[in-house]
C-alpha cells in the first residue's frame, strides 16, 4: 500500500463517482478502478458498494476514510514540521488573522519580529476562524489570531481578551426611538463565521428581538461601512470601532446583556518553529497596549 493508494480512495469516497475523481486526479477511469480494487484485495474488505447507478462507501469503507484522513493530514504535517526544523528562523511564517484584527497591531508585531528574525519571511492570511483552525491543524499555519471557540485535541488556545459586544449605528441613528424590529441589521455571512453569526443571533434574541439581517459580509471593514453609510445596524465587537476612526459611526452599550466574545491565539501543539514564541508574546503585548 502507498500514499497514492491513499489519495486514490480518499478522492472516489469524496466524489462517489470514479468518473469525476479520475478526473480530480488527471488519470483515466480504469487503472482508478483497478488501483481501488487492489487496495481492497489488500486489506481484503470492500471499501465500496458499485452500481450502474451509484457508488457507496460501506461500513468498512466509512471508518477507513475517517483513517485515511488522519493519516494523511499527519503526512502534511510531518513535511510542514520537517521544513520548519530545517530553516529554523531563516523560513517562512504563515500568520492567519480574522478581519477585524488591527492592522496597526499587526505592523507593530512584524516590525518587531522583522528586528529579531531579519530572515523570516512572514506571509499573512486574513481568512474566518473555521478556515484558520483547518489550517493550523494540518500544518498549514503557524499562529492564527480568530476568535473563540476552539474545539480541537491538536490545537493549543492561548487567550488575549473579552470584547463586550455593541451595537453600531450610522452617526444619525437614534437609539433612543428605535424599534429593533424594525430595523435593518448587517452581519457576518453565516457560512463564513458560523459561530459568531450565532453569538449576534443569540445577543439579539436575549435582547428581546429577532434581527432581520438584509447585507451580509465576510469584512468587519466592510460591515463598518454599510453600517456608517446608513444601510443598517451591527453588533460588533466594542474594539473594532476605535479601528474605524474616519467612519461617522454612533454606538450603543447593552448593559442589560452580559454578552462577549473572546479573542484567541491558536497554534498547533507539534509546532517546532522557533519563532512562534516570539509572536505570541509581541502580539499578547501589543494588544494589551491596544485595549489599554
Amino acid at each position: 500500500m502507498e500514499i497514492r493508494h491513499l489519495i486514490y480512495f480518499k478522492t472516489v469516497a469524496e466524489e462517489l463517482h470514479f468518473g469525476r475523481a479520475a478526473e480530480r486526479l488527471f488519470m483515466s477511469q480504469p487503472p482508478l478502478s483497478r488501483q481501488i480494487k487492489d487496495l481492497e484485495d489488500e486489506l481484503g474488505v470492500i471499501l465500496f458498494f458499485r452500481t450502474n447507478k451509484r457508488v457507496e462507501l460501506t461500513e468498512a469503507g466509512k471508518y477507513f476514510l475517517e483513517e485515511v484522513i488522519d493519516i494523511l493530514q499527519n503526512i502534511e504535517h510531518s513535511k510542514t514540521i520537517t521544513k520548519q526544523i530545517h530553516n529554523n528562523i531563516s523560513g517562512e511564517f504563515k500568520l492567519g488573522y480574522i478581519s477585524s484584527t488591527p492592522k496597526q497591531m499587526l505592523a507593530t508585531v512584524l516590525k518587531q519580529i522583522q528586528g529579531k528574525f531579519p530572515y523570516l519571511r512572514v506571509s499573512l492570511f486574513e481568512t474566518s476562524t473555521q478556515k484558520q483552525k483547518a489550517a493550523l491543524e494540518n500544518g498549514k499555519l503557524d499562529l492564527g489570531i480568530m476568535r473563540a471557540p476552539i474545539y480541537s485535541s491538536e490545537l493549543r488556545v492561548t487567550s488575549l481578551f473579552e470584547d463586550p459586544l455593541i451595537i453600531a449605528g450610522s452617526a444619525e441613528t437614534d437609539f433612543q426611538t428605535l424599534n429593533f424590529f424594525h430595523e435593518n441589521f448587517i452581519s457576518f455571512n453565516q457560512k463564513y463565521a458560523a459561530e459568531y453569526h450565532r453569538l449576534v443571533i443569540n445577543t439579539c434574541n436575549r435582547m428581546g428581538f429577532e434581527p432581520r439581517i438584509v447585507h451580509q459580509s465576510n469584512s468587519m471593514s466592510s460591515i463598518l461601512e454599510l453600517v456608517s453609510q446608513g444601510l443598517g445596524l451591527a453588533v460588533v465587537p466594542a474594539s473594532t470601532v476605535r479601528q474605524y476612526p474616519h467612519l461617522k459611526l454612533k454606538t450603543m452599550d447593552m448593559l442589560d446583556v452580559d454578552s462577549k466574545t473572546e479573542l484567541i491565539l491558536v497554534s498547533n501543539i507539534k509546532s517546532k518553529n522557533s519563532a512562534l514564541g516570539e509572536f505570541i508574546d509581541c502580539i499578547q503585548t501589543e494588544y494589551r497596549k491596544f485595549i489599554a
